[in-house]
């Protein structure tokens, strides 16, 4: 049987319809985050440096307001401007990049779209799915999920691994929200950036397949891209692995895979793992409260564990404010799906979250 996406590659790796009003944040939709800078000798040797002069890059707690926020990014401004005057193309995307972050520089990501020269090729990719990012949250721009989707496209050119993944990852999660939803193009998506290495994609596509959405139903498909997803870390993947087992009755491996996973420390290991894998906090935060509710499940009833209703109490408590619970099904038709869950990704109360932008087949 053969499995629908390209496998990882670990050197690639490593190395809407209505327009809202202007000056609105994203609000109760999703907050994305930026594209990072592409690689580059210019960015390794600066790393290495930094790495090799420590000392150099320690705060001076003696003089805390000289390294305040505003003040840096002045500095940052002031030796950007200098690099821009001698036709340095790289530090006009940085000037852009960090007015974006602080709400500007719209006008400096459509340059760099723009521009002809083929040395900024490479950057305007990543420039595309910032500018994207800023029409979709309505930072800076009027919202408009139409431009949104046409830069996304732009920066995910037809599934370029050297292209920006993250904007392949997203198209997969915008056609399985937008209206009408297109789950064949979301797949098609999910799959060019799991292909290119994006973890949160590869977890998608298992329930995809799962489900049956936007693909033929394949659970040995399913099993394997979500046993992959897992073993790389995404929690989301991991935490539907137990629920799977769970229903399967495989409580020994259920108890022993979702005590690992419940233990994570929520205040500090949620932001790490994001870190690393690069995965949505809020679906990482959702794999614990699968694994928490079901370890405590096992503890509670001795399923493939001795029994310890104390313990067991202690996992659900974990699990409480999300409030995970068995109304999570396998499978919930997709019409229940609706534009609702960009909302409820980021609005960080779990009690109500039943849909998931990322994957529309499961509530």
């Amino acid at each position: 049987m053969a499995i629908h996406y390209r496998q990882e590659d670990k050197t690639e790796q490593d190395t809407k319809n209505k327009v809202y009003s202007q000056n609105t944040h994203c609000g109760d939709r999703m907050k994305l985050t930026s594209e990072k800078l592409p690689p580059g000798p210019c960015n390794t040797s600066l790393s290495q440096y930094a790495a090799k002069n420590q000392k150099y890059f320690q705060w001076r707690k003696e003089k805390t307001d000289h390294y305040s926020h505003s003040k840096l990014v002045d500095k940052a401004l002031q030796l950007l401007n200098e690099r821009i005057r001698r036709g340095d193309a790289m530090a006009c995307f940085l000037q852009g990049q960090l007015y974006f972050e602080e709400e500007k520089g719209v006008d400096y990501m459509k340059k760099i779209i723009d521009s002809p020269c083929p040395r900024v090729r490479h950057l305007q990719f990543a420039a595309a799915y910032n500018l994207g990012r800023a029409y979709y949250e309505g930072q800076g721009v009027k919202r408009s999920d139409e431009e949104a989707e046409r830069l996304w496209l732009f920066a995910a050119d037809n599934g370029n691994p050297k292209a920006s993944v993250k904007a392949q990852s997203i198209l997969g999660l915008y056609y399985s929200t937008k209206e009408p939803r297109d789950l064949e193009k979301a797949f098609y998506w999910h799959s060019e950036a799991c292909g290119n290495g994006n973890l949160e994609s590869q977890g998608a596509l298992g329930l995809m397949y799962f489900h049956g959405q936007g693909i033929h139903q394949d659970t040995e498909a399913a099993l394997q891209c979500l046993r992959e997803a897992a073993e790389r870390g995404n929690v989301y993947a991991q935490g539907t692995l137990v629920e799977y087992y769970y229903k399967m009755k495989f409580f020994t491996k259920c108890a022993a895979f979702s005590k690992r996973i419940a233990d994570y420390d929520e205040a500090h290991d949620i932001p790490m793992i994001a870190r690393v894998t690069d995965c949505l906090p809020e679906f990482i935060n959702k794999g614990m409260a699968m694994a928490s509710f079901y370890h405590a499940r096992c503890l509670q009833l001795g399923l493939g564990i001795t029994k310890d209703e104390v313990t067991a109490k202690h996992y659900y408590s974990k699990n409480k404010h999300n409030n995970y619970s068995l109304r999570i099904r396998w499978t919930l038709p997709v019409t229940t799906f609706t534009k609702r869950s960009w909302a409820l990704v980021t609005s960080h109360c779990f009690s109500s979250l039943h849909v998931s932008f990322l994957y529309p087949y499961e509530g």
